[in-house]
């Protein structure tokens, strides 16, 4: 009796102070982490915003400052999903109406009603939590529009601009009595004096010329007419022949002037250049099959390559060139296609294509080998996106585009020339369209299950559609044969069910 009342008294101590201590609670304070006298959604835990199996019962921040996300109590469970079928992991072909392991122990995957998404949707979209888009390293870039040219690497060798290259040669014989320049390489500019030369026919047509310069002098104020138009003549003609011996005007004046005849003729260049070679030497008898100078004008040259045949059809006059040489690291010459080669090398199979660059500072030498990067077929405003954003099957190109955040639809594609890290679409997506630029392929994998299972969900339906159902009241007693002699003969069987 007295261990009966002593257990009373403490269960009555123990109400009373658990009335005391609620009593004694802050209005409005939670007993519990699901209460909430206020109102307020109940916070039930606290989730990684990077990792959902990570949680905590209290806020908190992860390793890179990041919120942890409530999860609260009265947010709605995921409905259940209803199952179709069960899926071979390996082989989408493969299915099984109930569940079921492969050959390898791998659990069939599950096909869901709700699998096939919007009836609008292209097949093959693939819906992808946000946090495992993160995960999985998805990348996105915007396409757009900006200038695009192919472009083809070939090696080039530096040559003379043929247009700014000259050879000297003497219209008549004679002799060198004075070489004034005589160093090759030595640059020179125009009208500069190269050499002094002795011939016979020179001083013969200096004497004419005298000769005819006199006789107009003589019947200049003559009335004779016919006279006077003669001797015009001889005088313009003697003149004439020696200036296609390429006596200087400045000689003639000068003869003209003193009337007496120059033992030495002159000798100009004709441009500014460097001398190349020198073909003779002081003393020397020369004809006029003998080459006295080659002069070459480098401030302008050209670069010679060749272009395998496959690559003619889109080059054309006038596209962009850039070089680069040894001799001359980190500089790039800027130049352009000057002319197309009309005919092919047979031997290699090559056309020659003729480069024209400016040479400030004479820093490219004819011989010299340069690589050549040619922008041929350049589209001014071409649509392009990132070239690792294309998925190449072998028979098609795609993309995936985001139709909205963690939602990627496959797009067919035709694309265009290639360059600078980009590809050119011709068709099949518009400026400003997201793309996938890195971990396309794991979608790329999905979506090819998906789109796998929508083509036999549409199998099947087809297939549900065109099988009648049986109708029972079509079904006679008179086609089923009951006969027990015929299907089933008593008889022969023991009542253990043995034959």
């Amino acid at each position: 009796m007295s261990k009966f009342f002593i257990a009373i008294v403490m269960l009555a101590a123990g109400a009373g102070g658990g009335y005391w201590y609620a009593t004694q609670q802050p209005a409005g304070t939670p007993a519990t982490a699901t209460e909430d006298d206020s109102g307020e959604r109940k916070v039930l835990f606290w989730r990684n915003p990077m990792n959902p199996a990570i949680t905590s019962p209290v806020f908190t921040k992860d390793s890179m400052g990041m919120d942890y996300i409530p999860v609260y109590a009265d947010e709605e469970k995921p409905k259940e999903r209803e199952v179709l079928f069960w899926r071979n992991p390996m082989n989408p072909a493969i299915t099984s109406p109930v569940f079921a392991k492969d050959e390898m122990g791998m659990d069939y995957l599950p096909v869901y009603a709700d699998d096939g998404g919007d009836s609008d949707e292209p097949a093959g979209t693939v819906k992808i939590d946000p946090v495992t888009v993160q995960n999985i390293g998805v990348r996105t870039a915007r396409a757009e529009r900006r200038s695009l040219a192919r472009h083809l690497n070939a090696l080039g060798q530096v040559d003379f601009n043929e247009e700014r290259l000259a050879r000297l040669h003497p219209k008549t014989a004679g002799w060198i009595e004075q070489l004034r320049v005589d160093e090759t390489g030595v640059r020179v500019n125009k009208d500069t004096i190269l050499l002094a030369l002795y011939s016979p026919d020179l001083v013969a047509a200096q004497r004419e010329y005298l000769v005819a310069l006199e006789n107009w002098e003589a019947v200049r104020n003559s009335t004779a007419g016919r006279m006077k138009k003669s001797t015009r003549s001889l005088l313009r003609s003697s003149r004439e022949r020696l200036e296609l011996f390429d006596v200087p005007a400045h000689q003639i004046k000068e003869l003209e002037k003193s009337r007496k005849i120059k033992k030495q003729l002159h000798i100009h260049s004709p441009f500014a250049g460097r001398i190349m070679h020198i073909g003779t030497r002081e003393g020397q008898y020369i004809t006029p099959k003998d080459e006295l100078y080659l002069i070459a004008d480098l401030s302008r040259i050209w670069v010679n390559v060749d272009i395998y045949e496959d690559d003619l059809p889109w080059m054309n006059i006038g596209d962009r060139a850039e070089m680069t040489v040894r001799a001359v690291p980190g500089r790039v010459f800027h130049g352009k296609i000057t002319f197309i080669h009309p005919t092919m090398q047979k031997r290699s199979r090559t056309v020659r294509v003729r480069l024209e660059f400016d040479n400030p500072g004479l820093a490219l030498k004819p011989g010299m080998f340069a690589n050549v990067v040619l922008h041929v077929d350049e589209q001014p405003d071409a649509i392009v996106v990132p070239s690792e954003a294309i998925v190449r099957s072998g028979t098609h190109e795609q993309l995936f585009v985001v139709r909205e955040p963690g939602k990627f639809e496959p797009r067919m594609v035709t694309l265009g020339v290639s360059a600078e890290g980009y590809t050119q679409i011709l068709e099949g997506i518009e400026a400003g369209e997201e793309v996938v630029t890195s971990s396309q392929f794991l979608i790329d994998s999905e979506s090819k299950l998906r789109e796998a299972t929508a083509k036999m969900m549409a199998a099947m339906q087809a297939e549900a559609a065109d099988t009648p159902a049986m109708d029972m009241e079509d079904m006679s007693m008179d086609d089923m044969d009951m006969s027990m002699d015929d299907d089933m003969n008593m008889d022969d069987m023991d009542m253990e069910g043995n034959p």
